[in-house]
């Protein structure tokens, strides 16, 4: 057997599988974010140890652990846990949806190398931007910094006793040659770090320690379990739904959107502000682009008319050309490709004849057209996307599957009912680590429909993409 642990923001959940990947157990256990401060986030590291103690127990209470060879770890990115020379932890961990340090990572992208050696725009909320608030608010605690460790990695250390990160999450930091697959000393040197604060790298197939034998004899696990690298959240997300080759990609249509697509090649393009980061798996990298509301658009306009967002969807029947009304869903900014956290929303073309359907198509255009505008930037980088996975609650939605598959001109695969999230992905790398296995075991999941697009519709889908993109010049400037 083997255990999966996703660290979320919201909470820890752990997943077993056996060797033929059938999902044997799972539990979770919530975490809470602390916000003391406008724009900060953070959460306790002690509160993963005790949520992490809390699943494993659920587990053991379940089922024998006496069959487990190898542990996984996914999870949130970007998070800094900053230990002193024993160890502690200094102060609460700053974690990836924290924008206190948006001066500090204008400065640091002003400067050449970082998009150049790391592959990506320095955004607020990577980890390098915020060691170098630290040093500038809090130097006293900056100057006691031994280790900078993410979140899942101070798991990782609890488990091991071992200072390890692997390449995907690393890549997130803005302190990794990406390309290289190493840190650099320039980069690290910018923020007055240097390579003996940053923990080893391994892949996420490897083995990164061994569980320490007082924790496998307190679960009923065997002596010699191995701790895999495993992978950042999305780069996990990857490996459970088996996009870990180019031409392979899913589209997660959550409270935020990702188009992420795997490439057996590094093909950097920070000036589009798509994401290029290492994947999991050694040899591979990752592309993704990043829209900040996807089913929180929906949502929002569900509160603004008065009705859920599953009855706004099921009002809609076949597929129509996109209307008059446009809707623009920068409801708090846009990553891809705009990197504009100024930039809001918009209703245009209201018209009379726009009713509470009318809105509804829009907004699920206008998120699909932002989708298209994430799958431009890819396809600008030499990104090809031959098979889209759809994941998420969006995909309740045919229309606006159908609508997806037909603004990106490729068919849209619906796994059946399952978890193949970042906790699974997680499990399949420590199969991987305890097997010495790897891509193979990360198949596609079961298929249960495929949407193909409405070849009818292409043309009026591709007019109405060029008038979301000319309304989006329009309101650029606006505030």
């Amino acid at each position: 057997m083997y255990i999966g642990l996703d660290l979320g923001t919201s909470g820890l959940k752990a997943l077993v599988i056996d060797d033929a990947q059938h999902v044997l157990a799972e539990a979770s256990a919530p975490l809470d974010v602390s916000r003391p401060a406008e724009g900060w986030s953070e959460q306790a590291p002690a509160d993963w140890i005790t949520a992490a103690e809390a699943v494993m127990a659920q587990l053991a209470a379940r089922m024998s652990l006496a069959a487990v060879r190898a542990i996984g770890l996914s999870g949130q990115m970007h998070g800094a846990t900053l230990l002193d020379g024993a160890d502690q932890v200094l102060r609460p961990c700053i974690l990836w949806n924290d924008t206190r340090s948006h001066a500090e990572a204008a400065a640091l992208d002003a400067q050449p190398a970082f998009r150049a050696v790391s592959g990506n725009i320095v955004f607020p909320g990577f980890t390098a931007p915020k060691l170098d608030w630290l040093r500038q608010h809090e130097p006293a605690i900056w100057a006691k910094v031994a280790k900078v460790l993410l979140p899942k990695d101070y798991l990782r250390l609890w488990l091991t006793g071992e200072h390890v990160a692997e390449m995907s999450d690393a890549a997130g930091t803005s302190w990794l040659d990406t390309g290289a697959r190493d840190w650099s000393d320039d980069l690290l040197a910018a923020t007055g770090l240097s390579r003996a604060q940053m923990p080893r790298l391994v892949e996420g197939s490897e083995v990164s320690g061994q569980l320490r034998p007082e924790l496998a004899a307190r679960w009923g696990l065997p002596a010699g379990v191995v701790v895999a690298g495993g992978g950042g959240d999305n780069a996990a997300s990857g490996v459970g739904v088996g996009v870990v080759r180019a031409g392979d990609a899913f589209v997660s249509l959550g409270t935020s959107g990702v188009l992420f697509a795997a490439n057996d090649g590094y093909q950097p393009a920070p000036e589009t502000a798509v994401h290029t980061f290492c994947h999991a798996l050694p040899g591979t990298w990752h592309q993704m682009g990043v829209i900040l509301a996807a089913t929180d658009a929906l949502n929002w306009y569900g509160r603004f008319v008065g009705q859920g967002a599953a009855a706004l969807t099921a009002e809609l029947a076949a597929l129509q050309a996109p209307g008059k009304t446009l809707f623009l869903p920068y409801l708090g900014g846009e990553r891809t490709p705009l990197n504009n956290a100024a930039v809001r929303g918009a209703f245009t073309g209201l018209e009379h004849a726009t009713d509470r359907a009318a809105g509804t198509r829009a907004v699920l255009e206008g998120v699909t057209f932002a989708i298209r505008d994430c799958r431009d930037a890819l396809a600008a980088t030499g990104t090809r996307l031959e098979r889209l996975i759809a994941v998420g609650g969006g995909t309740r939605s045919d229309y606006w599957l159908q609508a997806i598959a037909t603004a990106l001109n490729v068919p849209v695969m619906l796994p059946e009912a399952g978890d193949f999230g970042g906790a699974f992905g997680a499990a399949r790398l420590a199969l991987m680590a305890a097997t010495g296995t790897g891509a193979e075991v990360a198949t596609l999941p079961p298929i249960s429909r495929v949407v193909e697009p409405v070849s009818a519709l292409g043309e009026a889908f591709d007019v109405g993409h060029a008038r979301f993109r000319a309304a989006q010049g329009a309101i650029a400037a606006l505030r």
